[in-house]
């Protein structure tokens, strides 16, 4: 599923390993959600939307689609 986790996570200057510990979880995890090999359970999407501060279908595209700024 494409996301946009990587860029949201980069934009705030954060590592993987500091998302992970943020939100309970390990750095793969992290790794594994932004290269699209893992989709997160809803209560981990969840707590990526909250600490964004974003909804989660802003994070997350079932569809592929690239997203674009209107």
């Amino acid at each position: 599923m494409r996301n946009d986790v990587r860029r949201l996570r980069l934009e705030r200057g954060l590592y993987q390993a500091e998302l992970a510990r943020e939100l309970g979880v390990s750095r793969q995890t992290i790794n594994s959600i932004e290269t699209e090999k893992y989709v997160p359970s809803l209560p981990l999407a969840l707590a990526l939307g909250r600490f964004f501060g974003v909804p989660v279908e802003e994070i997350f595209d079932a569809d592929g689609n690239e997203r674009t700024d209107d």
